[in-house]
């Protein structure tokens, strides 16, 4: 069976990183690697997690270091958790953007754990994300959904995939009726979650 050009530029590429990795092996003798760029640590993670090549240059995340990403991360993974453990697929990933999209805006915190954790610290039910102020542990204790909720948060924090909300900043339960709602523009229905963005200023 004949693979063609694109089989034979794979056996070339796997045996140049092989011979590469050797030649880098011998330089550092034993030294630390470490993750000199956020490109760096791009390639790493979609190499780990099998998103394509055009995902790579859509990722605009600032990475300081390996521990803050680790950092955002976990607290992305746990509002999906605790916000959208039940959901689909498409659910947990709405809740994932909504926490992206206030991170780009500037009327939020301008971090993934500072957006998680507004409000809350002095009165209960006065966050944004209740299970974050709802006095409950709020330590994973369903194993197969916290590595459900970490692989969602993955995809969403590195923009490997579309937002279905639109751009969506804020949503509710299906079953409530929250009364902000009627100050915002209703977005779609996602899972037991509608979504909502600000008004148009115009």
């Amino acid at each position: 069976m004949a693979f063609g050009w694109p089989y034979s530029l794979q056996i070339w590429l796997a045996r140049r990183n092989a011979a590469r990795a050797r030649r880098r092996s011998e330089r550092a003798s034993g030294a630390e690697i470490r993750v000199r760029t956020p490109l760096i640590l791009a390639l790493f993670v979609v190499a780990a997690y099998g998103a394509s090549w055009a995902l790579l240059l859509r990722s605009s995340l600032p990475v300081q270091n390996p521990a803050e990403v680790e950092q955002q991360l976990d607290c992305l993974a746990l509002n999906i958790y605790h916000e959208a453990r039940g959901e689909p697929s498409e659910g947990k990933l709405a809740v994932g953007h909504v926490v992206m999209n206030r991170v780009a805006d500037r009327r939020f915190p301008g971090s993934v754990c500072e957006v998680v954790k507004q409000g809350g610290f002095k009165r209960r039910w006065r966050c944004q994300f209740t299970w974050w102020c709802d006095g409950r542990p709020d330590d994973p204790r369903e194993l197969a959904s916290w590595e459900d909720s970490l692989y969602y948060a993955r995809k969403v924090l590195w923009r490997a995939t579309e937002d279905p909300t639109r751009g969506a900043l804020w949503y509710h339960a299906d079953h409530v009726a929250p009364a902000w709602r009627k100050q915002m523009l209703e977005g779609p229905k996602i899972g037991r979650h509608i979504f909502y963005t600000a008004p148009s200023s115009g």
